[in-house]
């Protein structure tokens, strides 16, 4: 989160910084090479401003859930079986019926192309996807969840991503029969999820 504030004070400043420069002090020749920098840091700008939301959310899950170290969690990309949203996705183990296996897929897709290049896939290169490897995840997956990949070392997160089940925060979205007990539903709701009554209901 802090490194995510200082990057977009960063992002914010260099984008009229270098379009003060070239108005100023840039001839006209010049005004090309400039272009693509201005471009990039605007773009750079709105990608942060955008993940300012998320990341108050996966504040509230890892408020509430504490981290996990997970092996040879499986992934992968495409649509997977049964789901209706394509993409790439992790599937986890139900925490109460451990037989029982829960997708969760990657729907907001703004900065996870780093993932897209480590999770399984038939041109996944072996060492990307030992950067996933163990992964640290937070939450359940019936729910809601925060996954990270592991820093250098091994003893911290970074990367961290927020991952749902779309019914948690669109009602219109379908889904899964995923059975809850009411303390799991309510501690669902402290980290952030809603539309719980009528997930409750559809899983009935």
């Amino acid at each position: 989160m802090v490194m995510n504030i200082l990057g977009q004070i960063g992002w914010t400043v260099a984008y009229p910084g270098l379009f003060y420069v070239m108005v100023v002090f840039t001839s006209q020749a010049f005004v090309f090479a400039f272009l693509p920098f201005i471009l990039y840091s605007l773009y750079r700008c709105f990608v942060q401003l955008t993940y300012f939301p998320w990341a108050f959310r996966m504040r509230r899950v890892l408020q509430e859930y504490p981290w996990q170290l997970l092996k040879g969690v499986p992934s992968g990309l495409g649509k997977y079986p049964g789901t209706s949203d394509d993409g790439m996705w992790f599937e986890f183990r139900n925490p109460e019926r451990f037989e029982e296996k829960i997708p969760m897929v990657f729907i907001k897709h703004q900065r996870s192309y780093w993932w897209m290049k480590r999770l399984e896939g038939p041109r996944t290169k072996a060492h990307r996807r030992a950067q996933i490897e163990p992964l640290w995840f937070a939450g359940d997956p019936r729910f809601l969840a925060v996954v990270a990949a592991p820093a250098r070392g091994g003893d911290a997160p970074k990367r961290l991503h927020m991952l749902y089940q779309r019914s948690v925060f669109d009602n219109r979205g379908a889904s899964g029969a995923w059975a809850a007990s009411s303390a799991d539903t309510e501690r669902a709701r402290r980290a952030g999820a809603k539309n719980l009554e009528t997930m409750s209901q559809r899983s009935a």
